[in-house]
């Protein structure tokens, strides 16, 4: 079980290295590492029959939803100002 786990976790870092221009791949990537973590935290906490790590797998899904609203908010933001979501261009969002 943990083997998949880790499998998610090495696609969002090969993700994240390969889309270094993509903002969306980006925060998908992100998002993966995210969930694998969550998964691992949840498989520990049925090997040791313990509620903690099953909270705390609902904390990190949430701080992971609002991490792709603001994320996916910028991307609009920038769309707006440049007509593009080229990272090249991400220094124009400071204010």
């Amino acid at each position: 079980m943990i083997k998949l786990g880790i499998t998610i976790f090495t696609l969002g870092l090969i993700g994240i290295i390969i889309n270094r221009s993509n903002l969306i791949g980006i925060i998908m990537s992100i998002e993966l590492l995210l969930l694998s973590v969550n998964y691992n935290i949840l498989m520990f906490s049925l090997w040791t029959y313990d509620l903690i790590g099953e909270i705390l797998s609902l904390i990190i899904l949430t701080v992971a939803a609002a991490e792709s609203a603001i994320g996916l908010a910028l991307i609009v933001v920038m769309h707006r100002i440049k007509g593009t979501i080229s990272i090249k261009y991400l220094n124009m969002l400071k204010g």
